[in-house]
């Protein structure tokens, strides 16, 4: 008789939540689902939660408790609100914690999970980017399990041999290139967040559609990367590779590279993060090599995209200056897609945060808030007042 596991999902109505909820209701004889969190959508919430039969339900915008429990109403699924009860969530024993929160705004529940021993699904780059080594320090501490759910990371912890790090000389993250990838710097002073937001290859949420619009996202995972597995930045290298059929490649000393390929699915390292150590069949389109023809890599311009550049430049400095790049960039995403900067401000006005804010060391948790906070206040002015 197979023992069910309890799942929380953090974020269950975003792209990779509802990607969750798919495989869930797939392989409900492996798994139930004890909590959902959402951030304003209560309809969406409350239609999940009935549907997954979860224990709880949580909304974080307060001011919108009375319209989810309205919602569910005799359903069983217990309605609160608020960022408390998001950690209370996380808090639950449940088996494993899809963390799925965009942003810094998953931090807390991230840690809430971390320091109960979880296995946690992290999707959220943002909890490793703000404050990595102080996390990593915690999953070390509570003995809790942290299973990337990016493809990127999770295609490196499929073909990472741990026994074997010593050996590894590379790491290579790949990226799509985004949308605009072939777009001059002239092209790209236009570009409107409608474009913007269509990648070519994923399905994704608006903030990380940008994100790799920009090859911000790629820059996160290049912080993220250096958190998660034992290779040190200068040997961890990104390179462009349209098709976004191989996730990631691992290099060793014997010159053997290791890959993982699949399609542009996130149900794959989605479904890779719930069942591990094992695998579970799921419902994804499957390679036609002799279709594909060919698979094509080239490197990055950090020319026509700094935000790269940025984001490893703060990884050399360390300290709070990832905490910074990452509250001034998701300010500056918002003011993008409300029409307040243009397309290539976004990376012009991380790297004015970035400059602007002194490097010091991040000593602890509170203290990376406190600044995440100020690095979004100020970040805000600056746009506001163009100065």
């Amino acid at each position: 008789m197979t023992i069910k596991k309890s799942v929380c999902v953090l974020g269950v109505t975003g792209s990779v939540g509802s990607s969750t909820v798919d495989i869930l209701k797939s392989h409900s004889d492996k798994y139930f689902v004890d909590a959902v969190t959402a951030h304003r959508n209560v309809a969406a919430l409350a239609a999940t939660a009935i549907d997954l039969g979860a224990a709880v339900a949580v909304i974080a915008d307060e001011s919108l408790y009375e319209d989810l429990k309205s919602a569910l109403a005799g359903s069983g699924v217990e309605a609160t609100a608020g960022e408390a009860a998001l950690v209370d969530a996380a808090s639950r024993p449940s088996d494993i914690v899809i963390a799925a929160i965009i942003g810094a705004a998953g931090l807390k529940a991230t840690l809430a999970a971390i320091r109960r021993g979880a296995r946690v699904g992290l999707a959220n780059k943002e909890t490793l980017v703000c404050a990595g080594d102080l996390m990593m320090a915690e999953v070390v501490k509570y003995g809790a399990t942290l299973i990337p759910v990016d493809s990127e990371h999770s295609a490196i912890f499929q073909v990472l041999e741990q026994k074997s790090a010593d050996n590894v000389d590379r790491i290579l993250l790949t990226a799509s290139g985004g949308p605009f990838r072939e777009w001059s710097m002239a092209d790209m002073m236009a570009v409107t967040p409608k474009q913007a937001l269509a990648h070519p290859n994923w399905d994704m949420g608006a903030k990380i559609s940008i994100d790799s619009a920009t090859m911000m996202n790629k820059g996160l995972e290049l912080i993220e990367a250096c958190r998660l597995f034992p290779v040190p930045e200068d040997r961890i290298e990104v390179v462009v590779h349209p098709q976004s059929i191989v996730h990631s490649m691992v290099e060793y000393s014997d010159g053997s590279v290791l890959a993982q390929l699949g399609s542009p699915d996130m149900r794959t390292p989605i479904a890779y993060a719930l069942s591990w150590p094992e695998r579970i069949r799921i419902n994804v389109p499957r390679l036609d090599f002799a279709t594909i023809g060919q698979l094509n890599f080239t490197s990055p311009d950090l020319i026509r995209f700094p935000a790269l550049r940025l984001a490893r430049e703060a990884l050399r400095a360390g300290g709070t200056v990832p905490t910074v790049l990452n509250a001034a960039n998701e300010i500056a995403v918002g003011a993008f897609l409300s029409g307040k900067v243009t397309f290539l401000q976004i990376a012009e006005t991380v790297e004015r945060m970035m400059n602007k804010i002194t490097v010091a060391p991040l000593c602890d948790l509170d203290q990376m808030f406190d600044l995440d906070d100020m690095v979004r206040r100020e970040t805000l002015g600056l746009i506001d007042t163009g100065r």
